[in-house]
């Protein structure tokens, strides 16, 4: 039986340390309901979380240190805004499933053994998973996804009950672009590891099309840079891939697509 590796669980959006009253407050002043997330279990993070009705979120998160790159952590050396992305992952034998794959298409990507993690809610609520990452020193956070895995209920994870968490005053419903930027040199190597992990090739129109856990059908872009602003962006980034853009689906949206651009990230509105 194959298993699926192509259906987005969520994205990650890192603010700055102990900042994460204030990315509430940007958040909610662009048009989403933003929700508490809680503590993970190493203490190191906190986060919030902004739902959508095909059951992807966002996730705000901020380190609880004023200064992470003295930690261990996965993303203790990555500047503000987004960061990475999850895809949603059931097997323990995930790493072993994509290394498999890597090795037969020659894609040198590469995953670690499936760990655990967690993190408890504001009511108390203790929730936990499975994550199966990319290993570290040869793949940047961001340029290939994560998985992450419940063994508690999803429903805990992403809470879309009551409905009113999944309702936004900007009419977003849920994630309909994820844009990586690359370096020329890195193109082609990224979208071959990339078709690895997906199990599915491009599209005609150059882009994977992803699944979501309620029936969603988000586009995964990869590109280098389109204009001077995309390039420089790239290079304050210093790295040869680095996550761009998120765009997202509004619901009764006729116009052209809207672009808001914050001090660490773009994001778009379409319909």
């Amino acid at each position: 039986m194959s298993v699926s590796t192509d259906t987005l669980d969520h994205i990650v959006h890192l603010v700055p340390p102990n900042a994460l009253s204030d990315a509430v407050a940007s958040f909610t002043a662009l048009g989403f309901r933003v929700i508490p997330g809680g503590t993970h279990a190493d203490g190191l993070t906190s986060n919030a979380l902004i739902v959508f009705k095909d059951g992807v979120y966002i996730e705000l998160i901020t380190f609880n240190v004023p200064d992470p790159t003295t930690t261990a952590h996965r993303w203790g050396k990555e500047k503000p805004g987004w960061i990475d992305w999850a895809l949603l992952g059931l097997s323990d034998r995930l790493s072993e499933i994509l290394n498999a794959r890597a090795e037969k298409e020659k894609s040198d990507v590469e995953y670690t053994p499936t760990v655990p993690g967690g993190r408890e809610r504001p009511d108390g609520r203790v929730l936990r998973w499975r994550i199966t990452a990319p290993v570290g020193d040869k793949h940047k956070p961001g340029s290939v996804p994560f998985f992450c895995g419940d063994t508690t209920p999803r429903e805990w994870r992403v809470p879309l009950d009551p409905p009113s968490n999944a309702e936004h005053d900007n009419g977003a419903v849920g994630i309909a672009l994820l844009r990586l930027l690359s370096t020329p040199e890195e193109l082609d190597k990224l979208q071959a590891r990339i078709t690895t992990v997906l199990g599915t090739p491009k599209g005609k129109d150059g882009a994977w099309t992803l699944r979501t856990p309620a029936g969603g059908a988000p586009k995964l872009l990869v590109s280098v840079p389109q204009d001077e602003k995309e390039q420089r962006w790239l290079e304050e980034k210093g790295r040869d891939v680095a996550f761009f853009e998120i765009g997202l689906r509004v619901a009764g949206k006729t116009t052209d697509v809207t672009v808001h651009d914050t001090p660490f990230a773009r994001l778009s509105f379409e319909a």
